[in-house]
């Protein structure tokens, strides 16, 4: 055990000598909660409590500056999780002279918890991600790059006079292109409840004007979510990448939105397996018009020369 594991609040070892082989060569394994003897392999005690924080300190100014307790730092809290709460449970069982003294603690502290315009839209932004993100089943890794983004905005003013709102769901949305996560603004307009519109507006705002770069994305990360939808076998969607990199190799998914390409190649790979799905079937769970599977159906057809029984 070094001097790093006794500061970080891990014990010392319960057992000094192996009972097998009397060796000395005594190790605790962290990954597994084994305390084993090198010498024979004999393990002395299994399932051992590491009572030390979660996090590691490689030097000592990161192991001062680490020590804490509580919640986590988060970006995702407007406070960064670094506040306190005086709960009414918190008050029970104290005399009514000290009950009022902290009822009049309680009042201040939320008075006080936000100190400007700024932190009360970060509040109300962050607090709308969450209500967001639990029926999409969003990781935690979004929630936090979304409030990185729109911590930025605030600090560049760009919510001054727009709805919190959509500039929230539209740092989501940003969030998820940036980690390559398939969200759509359809899906993410629904679940906030407002229009499509002006979360791509706003959208387009927070890309010009923080600076990042989003790529375009590809047809074939659709695929597996379409055939999902769709309830399609794993044949389908198998036939369908294979399908979309012949069109790919062709050029064919140039110029092309990426949904609609997608889609169509799930639309062609259905009807080659007889396990038929109707061009608004698709349409819908794609979020295109049926001309736009027709017009890629007919140029799928033609140029990659597949047979499709009618």
């Amino acid at each position: 055990m070094t001097t790093a594991d006794q500061r970080a609040g891990l014990e010392l070892l319960p057992v000094e000598r192996c009972p097998e082989c009397d060796g000395s060569s005594i190790v605790y394994d962290q990954s597994s909660g084994e305390i084993v003897c090198t010498t024979c392999g004999f393990v002395i005690t299994t399932k051992i409590i590491d009572k030390g924080p979660e996090w590691r300190a490689f030097t000592p100014e990161q192991h001062i500056k680490r020590a804490r307790v509580g919640a986590r730092y988060t970006f995702a809290i407007h406070d960064k999780g670094l506040s306190t709460n005086i709960e009414r449970r918190d008050i029970r069982g104290y005399p009514s002279e000290r009950k009022a003294q902290l009822y009049r603690l309680r009042r201040w502290q939320r008075r006080t918890r936000f100190s400007g315009y700024a932190e009360r839209n970060l509040a109300a932004a962050l607090s709308e991600m969450h209500r967001v993100a639990d029926p999409l089943n969003l990781p935690k890794s979004i929630l936090e790059t979304a409030a990185i983004m729109y911590r930025k905005a605030v600090k560049k003013h760009l919510t001054r006079g727009r709805s919190v709102r959509a500039m929230a769901v539209a740092a989501m949305y940003l969030a998820c292109r940036q980690c390559k996560l398939l969200r759509t603004l359809d899906e993410l307009s629904q679940a906030a409840g407002i229009a499509k519109l002006d979360v791509a507006r706003y959208y387009r705002l927070l890309v010009r004007n923080l600076g990042y770069s989003v790529s375009p994305q590809k047809a074939r990360r659709y695929i597996a979510k379409f055939c999902s939808k769709l309830g399609l076998s794993g044949e389908v969607e198998g036939v369908s990448y294979e399908m979309l990199q012949v069109a790919r190799e062709l050029r064919l998914t140039s110029g092309r939105a990426a949904k609609g390409v997608a889609a169509a190649s799930c639309y062609v790979a259905s009807k080659l397996f007889s396990d038929y799905r109707t061009q608004r079937e698709v349409a819908e769970v794609a979020g295109v018009t049926e001309v736009t599977i027709r017009n890629r159906y007919k140029e799928l057809t033609k140029k990659v020369w597949i047979v499709v029984s009618l």
